[in-house]
């Protein structure tokens, strides 16, 4: 079965029109590629000039205040409330050893019980109370200072940008990928011979 010259000369037109749609859609798909890699550069530009200084800046102004505030006021309450309760609870419990021990050696000699001198037991209470309450102190009051540099909020920050980045070229990517019922193969398939 053969075809006619007509039938000849309108599939040869329909090659040479499939042709042309094709390479124009290799064009459209070539520009499409150069666009999605500079939309990626100016992405990465922007970031880096403003999303970063800008997160910096907002830490800067409204988290770092929050966190100094907390860390002061934890400071304030070891020192103020912890350090002398504890230092008050632990020189009673020596002072209440120390009397033990007294007693036992007394019972130990030999001498038996005598009423305990309250005004005695008082005095070693509270020079045992204030002097572990100074060591306390010198031990908590040697917390390190606030270091200088980016913190965990500046890196929490960045990691987030980073986030939101790579977000945002995920969905350039899958806008501008090539999809079998969308798009046509990226290698060029000869058209049929007419």
């Amino acid at each position: 079965m053969s075809l006619s010259r007509k039938r000849k000369k309108q599939l040869r037109t329909l090659q040479k029109q499939a042709n042309g749609l094709w390479e124009s859609q290799q064009a459209l798909l070539g520009d499409a590629a150069a666009v999605a890699r500079e939309a990626g550069r100016q992405l990465g530009n922007y970031q880096r000039e403003q999303v970063v200084p800008g997160m910096k800046s907002a830490y800067g102004t409204y988290a770092a205040p929050y966190l100094a505030k907390g860390v002061a006021s934890s400071k304030s309450f070891l020192a103020d409330k912890v350090v002398p309760a504890t230092g008050v609870v632990v020189g009673s419990a020596m002072s209440a050893w120390d009397a033990a021990n007294e007693t036992r050696a007394k019972l130990a000699a030999g001498r038996g019980l005598e009423a305990p001198d309250a005004k005695t037991y008082a005095k070693l209470a509270d020079k045992y109370g204030t002097d572990v309450a100074a060591k306390l102190s010198k031990k908590l009051a040697l917390v390190p200072e606030k270091k200088s540099g980016i913190g965990v909020g500046g890196v929490f920050a960045i990691v987030l940008g980073a986030l939101a980045a790579a977000g945002i070229l995920y969905a350039a990517w899958q806008t501008l990928r090539a999809d079998d019922e969308l798009w046509v193969a990226d290698d060029p398939l000869r058209a049929p011979d007419a």
